[in-house]
């Protein structure tokens, strides 16, 4: 059993990634499924394997780290459309900010799993209705 919790719009899942992850710290080979991404690595070096990398997870040493956010916007900016996973100190009020900036999931320990319950982060789950332009045009 994994000691992860996914969190998606529907709530949370089990982890459904059975691959390797390997660190871009160790180079990115064309052959890499999935990435490790550190939030103080240099994702430009990514920009020649994006179409082969079937995911890519940021990891967010702290909560109040917020590297992980501009990693994930400038993956999506170089054209990264595979599955983006946001790893670690991630709450439950930055879910909105997780996926506006580009991740479609994130990754979270059960701990915080049962410190934060699924009602919490559902509740942020409609992240598209609830930013400041949407409050301004409704």
């Amino acid at each position: 059993m994994s000691n992860a919790v996914l969190v998606t719009d529907a709530g949370f899942a089990d982890d459904d990634w059975s691959g390797e992850f390997t660190p871009l710290s160790e180079g990115v080979a064309a052959n890499a499924a999935a990435v490790d991404v550190a939030s103080s690595d240099d994702v430009l070096g990514l920009h020649n394997h994006l179409d082969t990398v079937q995911m890519i997870r940021v990891d967010f040493p702290s909560f109040a780290d917020g590297r992980g956010f501009t990693l994930a916007r400038q993956l999506r900016q170089m054209g990264y459309t595979g599955r983006l996973r946001a790893r670690g100190h991630v709450l439950a009020d930055q879910y909105a900010m997780a996926r506006r900036s580009g991740f479609d999931e994130v990754e979270i320990d059960t701990a915080l799993a049962a410190r934060q319950p699924e009602s919490q982060w559902q509740y942020r789950a409609d992240w598209r209705a609830h930013d400041y332009q949407a409050r301004l045009r409704g």
